[in-house]
This record gives C-alpha cells, sequence and structure tokens, in this order.
C-alpha cells in the first residue's frame, strides 16, 4: 500500500525519515531515482539517514513502475520519495489508478522557477505537469512536514 508519494529534491533527509515516516505509520521507503539507483556513494548517503525500523528500497523510475505493479510492494506500507515532478509524473502515470495523491515538500530553486512556498519552486512546464495530474483526479499538495497545513497546488 502507497502510504505517500513525496516530491524531494534531498530524498531522504530527517523530515521524511522522521516526521513523515511516524505519522504515516510507514514500513518502507522507496527511494525511486535513477541516479541514485546506479551510485553507490549516494546510497550510503541516503541509508544513513534511513530510521532504524525501516525497510529501505532504492530503485530507478523504471524499475519501481514494475515492482509496484507486479504486486510485490503491495504488503508494505510505503513512503516513496522522488526527487522531481517530472519523475513523480511518471511514476504516477506508469501506475494507473495505484497513486492518487502527490505531496510536493521541496524542490530548489533553479533558474525559470517560481517561488510556490518556503520550500517549493517550480519551473512552468512542472506546474503545468501539477495541474494536468490534479484534472485527472489526482490531489496535488504543499506539506512540508505532517504538522504544518495542507496547501492545496494552485498553478501560478
Amino acid at each position: 500500500m502507497i502510504k505517500l508519494l513525496r516530491v524531494d529534491h534531498r530524498l531522504l533527509h530527517g523530515q521524511v525519515a522522521v516526521s513523515w515516516f511516524n505519522s504515516l505509520d510507514a514500513n518502507t521507503i522507496l527511494v525511486a531515482n535513477d541516479e541514485v539507483a546506479q551510485d553507490d556513494f549516494r546510497k550510503s548517503a541516503i541509508r544513513l539517514a534511513k530510521p532504524e525500523n525501516a525497510k529501505l528500497v532504492m530503485k530507478s523510475v523504471a524499475d519501481s513502475i514494475s515492482a509496484i505493479n507486479s504486486g510485490v510492494t503491495d504488503k508494505y506500507k510505503m513512503l516513496i520519495t522522488v526527487e522531481s515532478v517530472k519523475d513523480a509524473n511518471e511514476l504516477i502515470q506508469g501506475c494507473a489508478g495505484k497513486i492518487n495523491s502527490l505531496n510536493i515538500g521541496g524542490t530548489k530553486p533553479r533558474e525559470g522557477t517560481k517561488n510556490y512556498s518556503k520550500a517549493v519552486n517550480l519551473t512552468n512546464e512542472e506546474a503545468k505537469t501539477l495541474t494536468a495530474l490534479q484534472k485527472n483526479n489526482v490531489s496535488v499538495y504543499i506539506q512540508q512536514v505532517p504538522n504544518d497545513k495542507k496547501q492545496t497546488f494552485e498553478e501560478k
């Protein structure tokens, strides 16, 4: 069961590892990221942030989609983190009907981005992707930590 899909450019860190993991009563964290899946150094760094009681899996986005669609992940209560809106969209589209909400937790400022909250900066293309997801009945919201109020995404 997918408890949360979160976009966070840092992937796994204290906020995700402690706050979200515990509040969701999750038992598994899936980091879906093509670069991490092939980078042993980044995998090691991410393992340091893993809660002691968590199962941690790091796969490419395509392999994550395959695992979710195969049913092998159904027995887990999963928190999924991705690095970008692009990866989140790919995951949602590839797992048709299995993911119906998207938490935008953190995207760093980059050239051509607009600020949507203290930790969320999006390009026009990313904003349009999120709006398209909403039109397809995916709840898209900004929320850094579980105690923060959910802010429904609205394109600027």
